[in-house]
């Protein structure tokens, strides 16, 4: 008699936070190609620094915790009356360098007077202010190196647990504890702000925000 054994099936893994595509040795001019090619209606995101081109197609995941660090950022700035040009994943390009970059959340805040009303110029304006990355599975791009081209002063990056907040010092980024743009506000607020988005729903977390920041300025 012969025995027969049932192979488990295998199933793939569900791909959390982001889907990527990596292609090496990609010259700018072919970047620039692909970049018209592919246009300005997608959801994909590029990446490219010095010949290593990243495709990231965001996931709910991603989506979730970008649009609610968007969040908290507009709220902060509405709270503290900072002036706020809100530019998302705007295409960030400096052919000098050899770098570009379309960040999830990208703002000006100190610098928004000499960009408002009108369409960002690298060759010409300031760099943002403050560049938001959301990035919960590996990137072969080295995004601190990027931004810090880029010349960026702030930061964030969040794994989908942590954020971790960089200051352009000396050319490079150093971690700190607290936010420059936003240097009353712990880290742990926006942990709270992530968790009450997911334990109470959006419309009560900015609530709940709202009033600390009021108490905190009061």
């Amino acid at each position: 008699m012969v025995s027969t054994h049932k192979i488990p099936a295998t199933t793939a893994p569900v791909p959390v936070g982001e889907q990527r595509v990596t292609l090496h040795d990609v010259s700018w001019e072919s970047y620039e190609k692909i970049l018209e090619a592919l246009g300005n209606k997608r959801s994909a995101l590029l990446s490219y620094y010095k010949g290593t081109l990243e495709i990231t197609s965001p996931l709910e995941e991603h989506e979730s915790s970008s649009s609610r660090i968007d969040q908290f950022i507009n709220l902060l700035t509405e709270e503290g009356s900072m002036n706020l040009k809100s530019m998302q994943s705007t295409t960030l390009n400096k052919p000098t360098l050899k770098v570009g970059s379309e960040p999830d959340q990208c703002y000006y805040i100190a610098n928004e007077l000499q960009v408002r009303g009108k369409k960002v110029d690298l060759k010409t304006d300031p760099p943002p202010d403050l560049i938001v990355e959301v990035d919960i599975t590996h990137t072969d791009i080295n995004k601190n190196r990027l931004c810090a081209e880029i010349e960026v002063p702030e930061f964030w990056r969040y794994d989908g647990d942590r954020l971790t907040i960089y200051q352009l010092q000396g050319g490079e980024y150093q971690d700190v504890e607290a936010s420059p743009t936003f240097p009353g506000v712990p880290k742990e607020k926006l942990y709270e702000f992530l968790n009450d988005c997911t334990q109470q729903g959006e419309t009560q977390a900015k609530r709940n925000l709202r009033i600390w920041v009021r108490e905190q300025l009061g």
